[in-house]
């Protein structure tokens, strides 16, 4: 995969994704992370991506997505929010919600999103 090691398990299947940029994301998301524990950091910076990825690959207020598309972006949406229950504090958990409804209320009203990265960074640095 890359010199950066993210949980394989979650992965699975997405390994594509990982090549076409995940890699980059998580890496992106690795250092927001830093304040949780050594076993906690890779996993909540994965779910980061893999939100991150999913709701871009979705096509979050633009254009419908082709079904494959929006499958694969459903994947990692799963993946994502199945490891922030698995290992986030609950604050962290409700802070990706509002951060994820907030850009679905954006695109359902036609508004400017604000960005899903800087979203989602915040989300990970809310107190434990």
């Amino acid at each position: 995969m890359s010199m950066v090691q993210a949980p394989e398990r979650e992965l699975d299947r997405l390994e594509g994704l990982w090549s076409d940029g995940l890699s980059d994301t998580y890496r992106a998301y690795l250092d927001h992370a830093g304040h949780f524990g050594p076993d906690t950091q890779p996993r909540l910076a994965l779910a980061a991506a893999l939100i991150e990825v999913g709701v871009k690959l979705q096509g979050l207020g633009g254009r419908a997505a082709p079904p494959t598309t929006l499958l694969v972006g459903d994947l990692c949406l799963a993946r994502g929010s199945r490891l922030l229950a698995d290992h986030a504090p609950l604050a962290v958990q409700v802070a990706f919600a509002r951060a994820i409804e907030s850009l679905s209320s954006a695109a359902a009203s036609e508004a400017p999103a604000p960005p899903a990265r800087e979203l989602l960074q915040d989300a990970l640095g809310v107190s434990r």
